[in-house]
């Protein structure tokens, strides 16, 4: 990461709270595994905790920090989001989409359970993550959690994370222009990241014209480079330090970043997208240093 010595252990340290605080919220939020019905709810905690690298709560927690969001309201979010996150890798993995046997270092919840109890999994965690989100705390920010809502069904849906999901689907084998390429991925993985951060930022205030869109501009280039990074690990990395299957959009004939633009072109759009994200920021001076060092963490990961 481009950050100082004096930088990296209180940026990690960070890190290292929120993922460890997403553990504690999720073990709350979610249904006991002893709770009927048992198999269910213990797949539900099965795939949703201990494991991930937590970004989308940690954009949350980011973006809250720049307008003193209320903590029990980012913890909200942060799980809603997640839990979200979560159900559609348990229906990206299932047999009729990608057809993956490992998840986060271990078995995907429609090998550990069945595919029946996978497709309950990511519909139970959908309906969660809107449950946990719509409880009030507080009745000051009903108001902001109204908002929240919108923003998370929107990304979520068709015109989201679904919508680009669809569009993945249908491009297997085909060849796809650059621009058609980002559109997907805009959808598919940018509309979640981009809820994250607005998810996070709106928690504490209703934003202004301006930095709405120096918000959307941070979330569309790490969005976008997120996925760019995801596609070079596919073709660089191991499974084992994956946790996932490595080689499978080339296994699978699927357009990608490294197969339209190569290995070394696809390093250099990641870097330019790094810089258009930290350039985004430029208004909110250093209270916005988290987003900046995870702009870093995303676009220099090895995982």
């Amino acid at each position: 990461m481009n950050l100082s010595n004096n930088t990296v252990a209180p940026f990690l340290g960070w890190v290292q709270q929120i993922q460890g605080g997403m553990e504690d919220m999720l073990a709350v939020y979610l249904p006991a595994a002893s709770q009927m019905p048992a198999r269910l709810h213990d797949a539900m905690r099965y795939t949703a905790m201990e494991g991930g690298k937590r970004v989308r709560p940690l954009l949350v927690y980011a973006a809250g920090e720049l307008f003193d969001a209320p903590r029990q309201l980012l913890a909200r979010a942060a799980a809603a989001v997640e839990m979200i996150h979560v159900y559609s890798l348990v229906h990206d993995d299932m047999p009729c989409m990608d057809d993956d046997d490992l998840r986060r270092g271990k078995p995907t919840v429609h090998v550990r359970y069945d595919e029946a109890t996978a497709l309950l999994v990511g519909d139970a965690l959908q309906a969660q993550a809107f449950a946990v989100l719509s409880t009030v705390d507080d009745a000051q920010h009903t108001a902001r959690q109204m908002t929240m809502i919108n923003l998370l069904a929107q990304a979520a849906g068709s015109v989201g994370m679904c919508g680009g999901q669809a569009i993945d689907l249908a491009s297997v084998g085909m060849t796809l222009s650059l621009a058609e390429l980002e559109q997907m991925h805009r959808l598919k993985t940018g509309a979640l990241l981009r809820a994250s951060v607005l998810l996070g930022a709106s928690a504490g205030k209703q934003l202004s014209i301006d930095e709405t869109n120096a918000l959307h501009a941070y979330a569309e280039a790490i969005g976008l480079a997120f996925q760019v990074v995801d596609d070079i690990l596919d073709a660089t990395a191991d499974s084992a330090t994956l946790g996932k299957t490595a080689g499978k959009d080339a296994a699978h004939n699927k357009p990608t970043y490294v197969s339209i633009l190569g290995l070394a072109e696809s390093q250099v759009l990641a870097e330019k997208l790094r810089n258009d994200a930290q350039l985004a920021l430029q208004i909110f001076g250093d209270k916005a240093r988290r987003l900046r060092d995870l702009a870093d963490l995303i676009v220099q990961r090895k995982a």
